[in-house]
């Protein structure tokens, strides 16, 4: 029940989104604020978040609604893959986040990678891209993100954390497994499918 009040309330902010980047009537656009202020009131009160924090979330996105862009690094070093110990929720994901404008994805993972792990990397090849709302199993966000996956070849650095993350290292498989994850980042079914994919290059990167 109530995932389906947080898709009622997503499907409320984008009908006011896109009402707000048209509209020129002013009873319109009063109309259409109303529809954000009840969106923003069913997310308070299902996540128990400061209402004025998911105000400004929803202020912040503006224009007509598509689906935020995250990237994540895919790096691997003697068959084991990088991961890092996120600070905030003390969870294990891939190093990555949302893209800047004005930067290629494979520059904005580069970027990302070396932020947060110390590493430099050279960008090899897409392993995929991937709605992370399709198996249901995220926490949800009131807007749609693309995951965009990128293989990376370690070019020099060392493990260094950042003020983001705690610890950074490398695991195989069977301890990736067994490992708490940051849940809104990285899930264990992709990481599954990475490794997969690793092993196999001639697969085609994964989709949807």
């Amino acid at each position: 029940m109530e995932q389906k009040w947080i898709d009622i309330a997503a499907e409320i902010k984008e009908i006011a989104q896109k009402g707000l980047t048209f509209a020129r009537d002013s009873f319109d656009i009063e109309r259409y604020r109303r529809l954000q202020q009840i969106a923003i009131d069913i997310y308070a009160g299902l996540s128990n978040e400061d209402p004025q924090l998911i105000r400004r979330a929803f202020q912040d996105d503006t224009g007509y609604p598509t689906p935020r862009t995250d990237c994540r690094g895919v790096v691997f070093r003697d068959d084991k893959l990088l991961m890092v110990k996120e600070i905030e929720d003390g969870g294990w994901t891939l190093p990555g986040g949302w893209c800047d404008n004005r930067m290629t994805g494979s520059e904005n993972v580069a970027r990302e990678v070396w932020e947060e792990t110390g590493f430099t990397v050279q960008v090899q090849r897409l392993l995929g891209v991937l709605d992370r709302d399709k198996f249901g199993d995220h926490p949800t966000y009131p807007y749609n993100v693309y995951k965009i996956f990128y293989l990376c070849q370690i070019t020099g650095g060392q493990a260094t954390a950042s003020n983001e993350t705690s610890q950074v290292e490398f695991f195989t498989e069977e301890q990736v497994a067994g490992l708490q994850l940051s849940e809104a980042r990285t899930k264990h079914y992709q990481l599954k499918k990475i490794f997969e994919l690793y092993r196999h290059p001639e697969t085609q990167p994964m989709f949807d």
